[in-house]
């Protein structure tokens, strides 16, 4: 059964944060172990977009949370704790953490993407022009890099789409260069 199939089954074909019926996708909750149906939410496109968007929420649609964060299933936990620490500064979102209960290994997972810190504490990955990169960005190689461990060379003017962050350190992102993932030094790419 495919990951999309089981999740409309899991979450009655609704948006596991708010409840809505259309425009689902499967949102994969990083940063995954194995992928698959314990690591993924049914989200609706304007969830998504504003778990992606930081800066667009509107506060009055996360109010849906109140109720999805009591969900039996982990990364709709883990999503329902990221935005309600996002939006901590409105009150409520507070108080709805203040509630919540999430085993240490959950939590790891949910603070695992930085939601959640102060500003001053979080890592803020940069491109060579001190651009800021987001997850999911898009970036352009600026020099030919040797890939350790490999014989391959990853080409200069290589586009390298969907990073992820490496939430431990702001110099390293992960992209897909050839079909293979590799780490990348956030000082040899630019953001498209």
């Amino acid at each position: 059964m495919s990951i999309e199939r089981e999740l409309n089954k899991r979450s009655g074909a609704k948006c596991e944060l708010c409840g809505a019926t259309e425009n689902l996708k499967v949102y994969e909750v990083l940063p995954t172990k194995k992928g698959g149906i314990d690591e993924a939410i049914m989200a609706c496109n304007t969830c998504i977009s504003q778990i992606e968007n930081p800066g667009t929420e509107d506060l009055n649609h996360w109010r849906c949370l109140n109720d999805s964060m009591w969900s039996e299933h982990l990364p709709v936990q883990v999503i329902s704790w990221r935005m309600l620490s996002r939006l901590r500064s409105a009150g409520w979102p507070q108080e709805l953490i203040d509630q919540m209960y999430l085993d240490e290994d959950t939590l790891a997972w949910a603070q695992a993407t930085g939601e959640g810190e102060d500003d001053e504490n979080k890592i803020i990955h940069r491109d060579s022009n001190g651009v800021i990169l987001e997850h999911g960005d898009s970036v352009v190689l600026i020099k030919d890099l040797k890939v350790k461990g490999s014989s391959m060379v990853a080409k200069q003017g290589t586009a390298v789409r969907n990073i992820r962050l490496d939430h431990e350190n702001a110099e390293y992102i992960e992209g897909k260069v050839d079909g293979q993932t590799i780490v990348i030094i956030t000082q040899y790419v630019k953001k498209i």
